[in-house]
This record gives structure tokens, C-alpha cells and sequence, in this order.
């Protein structure tokens, strides 16, 4: 029987080692992160999966933890496989794997190599991520290419619903792989990095939004960090703003001349940007509290308000 030593973490990492289990591969074992109590954890746990199919999971601070390292060359592995595990693995562990070591990425790559993919393709407006195995090399996200699965981003999706596309995609992805990795036979294609894109870590204070920019583009990093993520923010008259939801359909500003500007008509919040186009906002918070356009009405009044530097 085929014997694994899985990296896994969150939803990806849920359903590509299900994967594995259905194939009937032996994981010998699975390495996980040990959830941060400062995140919201709105995801399934590999280590509850790992535990109810009596698989033995560790959680060492560092992939390069010397006590795994001792194990695998103990008893190496045939295949080492990576599902949204947060750290690089490095050439010690990727060399312990006999037969290959494998990573899903969520994009399609080269392009959008690095952190966070979701996340980064709606902040540009992409119209199409997906899920690329690969092999793994030292570089991060750069190793032979083995198959990917695109999958359209709508103009109103969310990071989340991308992600779930994106999950679907790399459970696609690995189970029609699979068999050819198995059999020694799985396709072997370079990537072109100098045709593709890399970036990095995005943190929370990155959702600050910038009023004098473009209605797509606030649009999109609203819809990029909406909820389980931090959400977009923008300080007004003195109080903190989340913008969570957005919509965005073409409409020209009603107050073009004062934009950027939010305001409430017919019980609708609506942001007039500075190209003259405008986007409702379906869910804002104002200091901690969700807000409905009349209670944005009685805070701030009847007239337009002015956004960013003006306000």
C-alpha cells in the first residue's frame, strides 16, 4: 500500500486528504497547525478528520521540527503531499519522499503565487481563479506543474465564495490526478514564472479603503476581505466603519458632483465614487454594531457624506 505523510490545514486541506482516504492510500501521518486563538476559525479541522479516521497528527511550531524529521528518515515516506499547510517545507523533508512531493495552490499558476490567491485575484478584478497541483520544489509555488481546475469569479462574489469554488476545484484536481500519481505516470509540465505573478501577505489594517479610487475597485476589496475575513473600514465623523457587503450593478452616482460620498435613499445605503459610478452597501457595522441605512440616516443626517480626505 502507498504510504503518505500529509501537510494539511483548513478546508482544502479537509477534503484533498479525504481524498486520499477514499483512494485508499496509507497516511501514515498528518501535520497540521495548531488553530490561533487571535483568528476566527470559521473553517473545518484536518485534526478532527485526522482523529476520527485514527490517523496520528502533530502540530510542530516549524515543518523542520527535528523529532519529524528523525521520523521520516526513519521510515520514509512514499509520497509527501501539502494542502494548504501554511509553512515552506523545506529540501530535508520534500527529499524524504521516495516516489514525490505534491502541493495544491489555489490559483492558477504561475500566476498568483504566494499568499493568499483568493484573496488578491478579487482585490484586481480577476474574472477566473482555480486550484494547480504541483510538484513541490525548495521555491515556493514553482515545482513542474501536474493538472488545474479553473473556476469563474462572478462580480459580486466574495473571497468566501471563491474559496468554496476554489475547495471544490482542488478536491477535483487531486481526484482525477490521483491515479497517474500513484502509477509514476502523473503529467510533468514547467511552469513559466517570468509569465506569471507572486504576492505576499496581506494583514488586516490592508482593508483600509481608499475613497478615491474607482467603484469596482472599492467593490472589489470590500467583496475581498467581506466576512470570515477582517472586512474593508474607513473612519467617519469620528466613528469606526466595516463596509461588509457590496453590490455593484453599473449604476451612475446620484451625487456625482460631492463623490465620494455614502448616503441612504429608500432605505438603501449607496457610495457614489469619484468615476462617477455607484455601489450599495448591503452590510455595514458602525463601531462594532451592524447598521441599517436609517440608522446611518439618524448618525449622520440626511445629506450626502463626504468619504476620505473630505470627511
Amino acid at each position: 500500500m502507498t504510504r503518505a505523510v500529509v501537510f494539511a490545514y483548513h478546508n482544502v486541506g479537509v477534503r484533498c486528504l479525504s481524498v486520499l482516504l477514499a483512494a485508499g492510500v496509507d497516511v501514515a501521518l498528518v501535520v497540521t497547525h495548531r488553530d490561533d486563538p487571535k483568528e476566527k476559525i470559521w473553517f473545518s479541522s484536518v485534526a478532527d478528520l485526522a482523529a476520527r479516521q485514527g490517523i496520528p497528527a502533530i502540530t510542530p511550531a516549524r515543518p523542520d521540527d527535528p523529532e519529524l524529521l528523525s521520523e521520516l528518515d526513519r521510515t520514509p515516506p512514499d509520497f509527501i503531499f501539502s494542502f494548504y499547510y501554511r509553512n515552506m517545507l523545506n529540501e530535508g523533508l520534500l527529499r524524504s519522499a521516495r516516489l514525490g512531493a505534491f502541493n495544491m495552490h489555489g490559483s492558477l499558476l504561475p500566476r498568483y503565487r504566494g499568499r493568499v490567491p483568493v484573496n488578491w485575484v478579487i482585490i484586481n478584478g480577476e474574472s477566473q481563479t482555480g486550484a494547480s497541483l504541483h510538484y513541490m520544489v525548495a521555491k515556493p509555488d514553482a515545482g513542474d506543474l501536474v493538472d488545474q481546475q479553473a473556476v469563474p469569479i462572478l462580480p459580486n462574489d466574495t473571497a468566501l465564495d471563491v474559496f468554496n469554488k476554489v475547495t471544490w476545484a482542488a478536491e477535483l484536481v487531486l481526484h482525477r490526478s490521483l491515479p497517474g500519481i500513484l502509477a509514476g505516470t502523473a503529467a510533468r509540465t514547467p511552469l513559466n514564472l517570468a509569465a506569471g505573478s507572486y504576492y505576499g501577505r496581506r494583514r488586516p489594517e490592508d482593508g483600509r479603503i481608499d475613497w478615491s479610487a474607482p467603484a469596482s475597485s472599492i467593490h472589489n476589496l470590500i467583496r475581498a476581505v467581506a466576512p470570515p475575513y477582517p472586512g474593508a473600514f474607513s473612519e467617519l465623523r469620528g466613528h469606526s466603519v466595516r463596509f461588509l457587503r457590496s453590490y455593484i450593478a453599473g449604476e451612475p452616482a446620484r451625487h456625482a458632483g460631492r463623490a465620494p460620498c455614502i448616503y441612504a435613499e429608500r432605505g438603501r445605503c449607496y457610495v457614489d465614487a469619484v468615476d462617477g459610478r455607484r455601489l450599495e452597501v448591503l452590510d455595514l457595522e458602525v463601531d462594532g454594531r451592524a447598521a441599517t441605512a436609517e440608522e446611518l440616516l439618524s448618525l449622520f443626517g440626511e445629506s450626502p457624506l463626504p468619504l476620505g480626505e473630505a470627511s
